[in-house]
């Protein structure tokens, strides 16, 4: 069975249509690439031409390009705009700069942040407390450009880089970088260099590194969350800080998988009752398009919990979760109740007896608590 057979990132571009881009990683090597080269022979190449990770070869453009004589000797600054392709990503069309500059011989590789590139604050990642936030394959990957430039062209491969984005730490107010301690700009990301429009890798990876934040900080209680009112929920809730709330979105099956492999003694899943319900049914992508509020599901629910056949009717025709829910309390039957706890029950299952307590809220959409579990 060949690879496209089988699925996989090919497969889904082919199916969709979708034109992929390159992470910030790759801009980043590529413009190191193109400013180490600059350094030592006097000419920046354009375009730029890299190796990712999987063997993919792309050619970069720059937009900018300076090679400057100092008092400590040249340096030359490179950039390339991002191109996200058709993946609605915040940092589509920013400009990452690399600055590059000759170290004494034995110092290696030295990242610096420069200005809209974050600096880690929090132990969990993947990166020491004071580091700047470029991952470790960017940083991998510059290292091995930088090697192979100075071994086509004679220098030593001690560099200094200073990694930069324009306008990065307004940027970065669109993500997750905050909650997870990077501070000052956005990190430097990509583990093949390759965006997958509409990928939800990334998303789950900042679910894990949020887990390993916490678990870092000492932090016993974590909630996952569907969105912003889940989040002042549970803080109000339960006083929890920023970096206990994990930006759950759809991915439940993200989370609770994860938790199972570095458990925390208790776990809070909230969120509004249709989605949870979805949970509850068995789904582990809570997304509208890949599951379905399941209306007899809650009929039978609500059967349990006292709803005659003409209300259970009713719920299983609902028009949606939020009207089969308003039907059960006019009843005074607790199908909110009823939806956490089963809620609760699939992920204990899926926990596979992890030592880790769970307990759901579930919220209409106004972030009033309409059921417990």
């Amino acid at each position: 069975m060949n690879a496209e057979a089988r699925g996989g990132r090919s497969a889904q571009l082919k199916h969709t249509g979708l034109r992929p881009g390159w992470t910030t990683g790759a801009c980043a090597t590529a413009a190191t690439t193109a400013a180490y080269t600059a350094l030592l022979t006097g000419d920046f190449p354009d375009p730029v031409t890299i190796t990712l990770p999987k063997g993919r070869t792309p050619a970069f453009a720059l937009a900018r390009e300076e090679l400057t004589a100092g008092p400590g000797g040249a340096v030359a600054m490179a950039g390339v705009v991002k191109d996200a392709g058709d993946d609605p990503d915040v940092t589509h069309g920013a400009l990452v700069r690399s600055t590059v500059r000759r170290l004494p011989p034995g110092s290696g590789v030295v990242f610096r942040a420069g200005p809209g590139v974050g600096t880690v604050t929090l132990p969990g990642l993947p990166l020491d407390v004071g580091e700047p936030a470029v991952n470790p394959v960017p940083r991998r990957l510059m290292r091995e450009h930088v090697e192979r430039v100075a071994a086509e062209h004679g220098g030593t491969g001690d560099v200094e880089i200073t990694v930069s984005v324009d306008h990065g730490e307004e940027i970065a107010r669109s993500t997750w970088n905050g909650r997870l301690g990077i501070l000052g700009g956005l990190s430097i990301l990509g583990t093949t260099g390759v965006v997958v429009p509409y990928s939800c890798s990334a998303w789950i990876d900042s679910i894990r590194r949020g887990v390993d934040v916490a678990r870092a900080a000492g932090l016993t209680h974590v909630a996952g969350c569907t969105g912003s009112t889940s989040e002042k929920t549970v803080v109000s809730e339960y006083g929890l800080p920023d970096i206990a709330l994990l930006d759950m979105g759809d991915f439940a099956g993200a989370v609770l998988k994860y938790v199972r492999r570095h458990p925390v003694a208790r776990l809070t899943i909230c969120g509004g009752f249709a989605k949870l319900s979805k949970l509850a049914a068995g789904h582990l992508d809570l997304h509208s398009a890949r599951s379905q509020v399941d209306k007899p599901f809650l009929a039978d629910l609500a059967r349990r919990g006292g709803a005659d056949e003409t209300l259970a009717s009713r719920i299983a025709t609902a028009n949606t979760g939020l009207e089969a829910l308003r039907l059960c309390e006019a009843a005074n039957v607790p199908l909110g109740d009823l939806v956490a706890a089963r809620a609760r029950d699939e992920a204990l299952s899926v926990l596979r007896g992890a030592p880790v307590a769970v307990d759901v809220i579930c919220i209409d959409r106004a972030g009033v608590v309409v059921g417990r579990g």
